[in-house]
Order: C-alpha cells, then sequence, then structure tokens
C-alpha cells in the first residue's frame, strides 16, 4: 500500500508563487508515475501534471502550460509542483497520485493511490 502525503498549499496572491511536495511511502518510489491533479466543489478532477518514474518525461495540463513544473526526486520520495504566475482560477484542491504503471495518464481512474489533498486559494 502507497501512502501519499502532500503539502504546500496555502493562500497566495495572483500572479504569486507556491510549491507544492508529496512524500511517497509503502513502494519503491522509483516504480511509481507519479500526478498532480486538482479539484474544485462539484466538477471532476482535472490533471494538472504528471511526471514519469525517472523523471525524464511529463506532461502538463492545458490550463498550466508554461506556468507549472513538475518534478521530482526519487531520492527524498518526493514529487514536486511548483506553481507560477498564479491565478483566482487555480484556487482548488490539488492531490498528488500515484500510478503503478508506466503510463503517463491523465484520467483520475487510472491512478491507484491519493493523497488527502492541499488546499490552494488564490486572490486577486
Amino acid at each position: 500500500q502507497v501512502q501519499l502525503l502532500e503539502s504546500g498549499g496555502g493562500l497566495v496572491q495572483a500572479g504569486g508563487s507556491l510549491r507544492l511536495s508529496c512524500a511517497a511511502s509503502g513502494r519503491a518510489f522509483n516504480t511509481l508515475t507519479m500526478g498532480w491533479f486538482r479539484q474544485l466543489p462539484g466538477t471532476e478532477r482535472e490533471v494538472v501534471a504528471a511526471i514519469s518514474r525517472s523523471g525524464s518525461t511529463t506532461r502538463d495540463g492545458d490550463s498550466v502550460k508554461g506556468r507549472f513544473a513538475i518534478s521530482r526526486d526519487n531520492a527524498k520520495n518526493t514529487v514536486y509542483l511548483q506553481m507560477n504566475s498564479l491565478k483566482p482560477e487555480d484556487t482548488a484542491v490539488y492531490y498528488c497520485a500515484a500510478d503503478g504503471t508506466f503510463r503517463l495518464s491523465k484520467f483520475p481512474d487510472d491512478y491507484d493511490y491519493w493523497g488527502q489533498g492541499t488546499k490552494v486559494t488564490v486572490s486577486l
């Protein structure tokens, strides 16, 4: 069983930056594809970014391209989401997710394990 623990959320002004972290345990981290998703109340979870097991390949959601960057440190069992140029529409609960396959999927159903989420609020 994989446990994921997100941190780094909070309140930030529009145009600012935040870095989210997600620490994983319970399985060799380099056997997991990792993703970040976000969700607003009453909406579906949408992919923010995903990263391959080695970190060599990433994919970004259309709404965050050029502003957000996913990275990972396999020595620290941690995946990061650097969020720059934040906008009020980025306000959401952000979730870390892990997939035990090689897929770099944008679909939440393809991920096996989820963190509890961390809230990001972007004010004007």
